[in-house]
């Protein structure tokens, strides 16, 4: 598996805590940022790394930001993408079972290390199920496709 890990200058200690953890378990990731404690605009971030999978460059992702809210809005509005912020294990092993997600989002000022922890494990020992979550995840991309084909509408500006 091809996976990213990325973060905003307030998700940076704990995504070093996460790749420390995954090297430990022979999992190695690329990693997208933040390199350190400087201020990073996370929208960046999410929006490099949700194109990395959504390109195919990567096959899962994990971003990290204060809440991981911000960090899931932005990766979703890339076409093809299904971002998860999870806070729990079942969430978190969910989010690859039902919803076939491919990046989940943390917040590093709520969620401790050895949660993330576990919450990373969870979701990377998850595959998508199928079953009956297949026609759901067939509809997400079709909303997906619909407004992806769909022109912007123009932005007012006053």
């Amino acid at each position: 598996m091809r996976l990213a890990i990325g973060s905003d200058h307030l998700g940076y200690p704990l995504k070093e805590i996460l790749r420390a953890h995954l090297a430990q378990q022979g999992c190695e990731c690329d990693d997208l940022g933040a390199y350190d404690t400087e201020p990073v605009d996370y929208p960046d971030v999410a929006a490099a790394l949700a194109q990395d999978v959504a390109e195919g460059k990567h096959d899962r992702g994990i971003l990290i930001c204060g809440t991981g809210i911000g960090m899931a809005i932005v990766a979703n509005k890339v076409p093809g993408i299904r971002a998860a912020q999870v806070q729990d294990i079942y969430s978190a092993e969910r989010a690859a079972k039902s919803n076939d997600a491919q990046i989940i989002t943390l917040g590093a000022l709520v969620t401790g290390p050895e949660l993330a922890k576990k919450l990373v494990d969870a979701y990377l020992a998850s595959d998508f199920a199928g079953g009956g979550s297949t026609r759901k995840v067939e509809k997400i991309r079709a909303v997906d496709e619909r407004y992806r084909a769909r022109p912007a509408s123009p932005t007012r500006v006053e």
